[in-house]
């Protein structure tokens, strides 16, 4: 099978193609850092660099092969609406269009949870339970694409979707390193009682779902998947486990939900006046996502993509701490 990959410079997308790779695959892939994507091609991917905003150069990446793994997009919660729609849902689109003209057999889709955010706990969400309204760019264009890449059925693609949840492990540049800076900053702190269970997903686990992806058959197609470890652990053990190993102090100090809320709100409302809106050091919905329950039901996955998690929480979280060490050396 030859796949293409989008986004493969980024954590998500290089570490599906290194995996790829490793199954015998011929892999494209694409991504606008060429330093990004050395690994792969050493490895024996055929890089082809550009930008995804230009369709001719999308058709060319499609032409000859058998399905796209489109994990290319802009993420975020600060920033222009504009931003988001043309990331994430117009160079979606010129996926789309690029598999019809070149008859792409199929598009598998990387979206996100973040559609279901509503700065609410929630705790075993079905793909259909979304909000009535979602909380940010990011997730409303997440969930736009979505609905075009369904929508490309009706002309013969073969379609799915993921909605992986904090994907951590060897190569991760957001969810920890994020936090490790604000620690070292003295800026981190525990919002609320710090007893809140959240869903993580090992990369590793998150490559096993893509690659099914690409196998499994017609009973599978036209639907999106939740995809976790299936165990939600306390947030913020995680966060110390992680720290302990890379011999920062832990966490230990408390804010109110409510104060941090605030404060959040306040400072959002303050960036938004400042030229050129700066992005906020707090977000309402970022001090809801480090305080309050979240976890995704998998069963859909279990059951049509074979997926089941074979790489823990804890391991994963090895694999970031041995790898975060050797970049910082």
């Amino acid at each position: 099978m030859r796949i293409l990959v989008t986004g493969a410079s980024g954590f998500i997308g290089g570490r599906f193609a290194q995996h790829a790779l490793a199954q015998g695959l011929e892999v494209r892939v694409n991504g606008r850092r060429a330093q990004g994507v050395e690994h792969l091609r050493l490895r024996g991917a055929e890089f082809v660099q550009g930008d995804l905003s230009d369709p001719a150069l999308v058709e060319q990446l499609c032409a000859d092969v058998d399905a796209v793994v489109h994990c290319a997009g802009a993420v975020g919660v600060w920033g222009p609406y504009a931003h988001f729609y043309q990331a994430n849902v117009q160079v979606t689109q010129h996926v789309i269009d690029a598999c019809l003209k070149q008859k792409v057999r199929r598009l598998v889709h990387l979206s996100s949870p973040s559609v279901y955010f509503d700065g609410q706990a929630h705790i075993g969400l079905r793909e259909e339970q979304l909000p009535q309204h979602f909380s940010d760019a990011y997730g409303k264009t997440k969930y736009l694409a979505e609905q075009h890449v369904f929508a490309a059925q009706e002309a013969g693609l073969e379609v799915l979707a993921l909605r992986p949840r904090f994907v951590t492990g060897a190569g991760d540049t957001s969810i920890f390193p994020r936090l490790i800076e604000m620690q070292r900053k003295g800026r981190l702190a525990i919002i609320g009682k710090g007893q809140n269970r959240v869903d993580f997903t090992s990369v590793e686990n998150l490559n096993q779902a893509l690659y099914s992806s690409l196998q499994v058959g017609p009973q599978a197609l036209g639907q999106v998947y939740n995809i976790s470890n299936g165990s939600p652990v306390p947030l913020w053990d995680v966060v110390n486990y992680v720290l302990r190993q890379l011999e920062l102090p832990p966490v230990t100090r408390h804010v109110p939900y409510a104060l941090a809320y605030g404060l959040a709100s306040i400072n959002e409302r303050i960036c938004q006046l400042l030229p050129g809106q700066p992005a906020p050091s707090m977000y309402r919905l970022g001090v809801a996502v480090m305080a309050k329950d979240f976890s995704l039901d998998i069963s859909r996955a279990r059951q049509q993509l074979g997926y089941e998690p074979q790489v823990t929480v804890w391991a994963a979280l090895d694999e970031f701490c041995h790898w975060w060490k050797l970049q910082q050396r």
